[in-house]
C-alpha cells in the first residue's frame, strides 16, 4: 500500500510492505512500489538518507524486507532547472490544462541525459507549456509519466500538474492504462495470439541491455495478436499489462520473433534498410485525472511503417 504526503518543499511517500515483499531488497522493493522512479534513482535516494523503514533512516539497499514493514521515501525539491527549453514543434493529440497527448516521432529522445540535454521531448514541452508542468519525476524530467523509446513513435502522455502526474501513475501501476503497440517482427507466428510473461532485469554482461532472468527481476506481461502475416515477416499488435524498459522488444526477441530494424534486441542487418525498431504506439487510453471520464487516443502509423507494409505486401500477398 502506497500513500502520499505533500509539504511545501517536499513529497513524502508511505509504502506499506505486505505478505509477497517478504524477502525483497530494500531498493527493489521501493522501484517496484515506485514505478515512475528507477532503481538508480532509489538507490541515490537510499544512500542520500531519505529512506526511512520503521521509523529510522535505512541507507541500505540490500536490507531485506519483511512483511509489515513501512518505508517513509522523501522525494527532495526539484533542483534549479538547467535545461533549455526549445521551441521544438510537437504534435499535439490533445491538450487541457492537467495534461497533454503528444505523438512522439521516430528519433526523438524523451528525457535529456548523457549525450541528448537537447533536442528531447522535455526540451519541447518545456518551450510550449512554461512552467505548467509536473515536478514529481524532478529536473531532468518534468511531466513525464512514462517513456517510449527514442526509435519507437507514438503516443505520450505527459502531466501538467502534480496531481495529474500521481493520477496517470497510479493507473499505470494498477495495468488500467490501454497501451497498445504496432511492430514488424521476423519469423511467422503459428498462433494468432497469444500471452507473454516472462520476467525482466538488466542484462548479466551487457547493463544497456534488459534480459528476460529472475535475477533482480520485475514480472513483465505483453499480449500480443497478429495483425497480418508477410511470410518470414509479421504485423503484430502487442497489449501492455506492465510497462519495463524495452519490454515488448525483449520479449519479441526472446521469443525468435526480433523487431525489424532493431539494432540491439534483432539481427545487426535488415534486408529493407530501415533504422530502428518498426515499433509504434499506436493507441492510448486512461481516465483523466480530474474528471475521472475514460478517454482513447489513436495514432496513425508513421509514412516509413506505412511504406514498409505496402513493400511486404506487394511482395507477399
Amino acid at each position: 500500500m502506497t500513500e502520499e504526503h505533500n509539504t511545501n518543499k517536499e513529497n513524502i511517500i508511505t509504502i506499506s510492505a505486505e505478505a509477497d515483499d517478504a524477502g525483497s531488497r530494500l531498493d527493489l522493493f521501493l522501484s517496484s512500489a515506485l514505478d515512475d522512479m528507477s532503481r538508480s534513482s532509489v538507490q541515490k535516494l537510499i544512500e542520500n538518507e531519505h529512506v526511512m523503514l520503521n521509523g529510522e533512516v535505512c541507507t541500505a539497499k540490500k536490507r531485506k524486507i519483511e512483511a509489515g514493514d513501512k518505508a517513509a521515501v522523501t522525494i527532495p525539491p526539484p533542483e534549479v532547472l538547467d535545461i533549455i527549453a526549445e521551441d521544438i514543434p510537437l504534435k499535439i493529440v490533445y491538450e487541457d490544462d492537467d495534461l497533454m497527448v503528444i505523438d512522439k516521432t521516430k528519433g526523438m529522445v524523451v528525457h535529456p541525459g548523457t549525450g541528448n540535454m537537447t533536442g528531447t521531448v522535455v526540451n519541447a514541452i518545456m518551450f510550449h507549456c512554461k512552467d505548467r508542468l509536473s515536478s514529481i519525476n524532478g529536473v531532468e524530467r518534468p511531466g513525464i509519466v512514462h517513456r517510449i523509446d527514442k526509435d519507437t513513435s507514438g503516443l505520450l502522455m505527459i502531466a501538467k500538474t502534480d496531481r495529474a502526474h500521481r493520477s496517470l501513475a497510479a493507473q499505470l501501476k494498477e495495468h488500467s492504462i490501454t497501451r497498445a503497440y504496432k511492430a514488424v517482427v521476423y519469423n511467422n507466428f503459428k498462433e494468432d495470439e497469444g500471452r507473454i510473461d516472462l520476467p525482466l532485469g538488466r542484462h548479466p554482461t551487457n547493463r544497456m541491455k534488459q534480459a528476460v532472468t529472475d535475477v533482480n527481476a520485475r514480472r513483465a506481461v505483453t499480449n500480443y495478436k497478429v495483425l497480418e502475416r508477410f511470410g518470414r515477416f509479421t504485423l503484430i499488435e502487442a497489449r501492455l499489462e506492465t510497462g519495463r524498459t524495452h519490454q515488448i522488444r525483449v520479449h519479441m526477441s526472446y521469443m525468435k520473433h526480433p523487431l525489424l530494424g532493431d539494432e540491439v534486441y534483432g539481427p545487426s542487418k535488415n534486408p529493407y534498410g530501415v533504422h530502428g525498431q518498426m515499433l509504434h504506439a499506436y493507441l492510448l487510453g486512461f481516465e483523466h485525472p480530474v474528471t475521472g471520464e475514460y478517454m482513447e487516443f489513436e495514432s496513425p502509423l508513421p509514412d516509413e511503417f506505412e511504406k514498409l507494409l505496402k513493400v511486404l505486401r506487394q511482395q507477399f500477398q
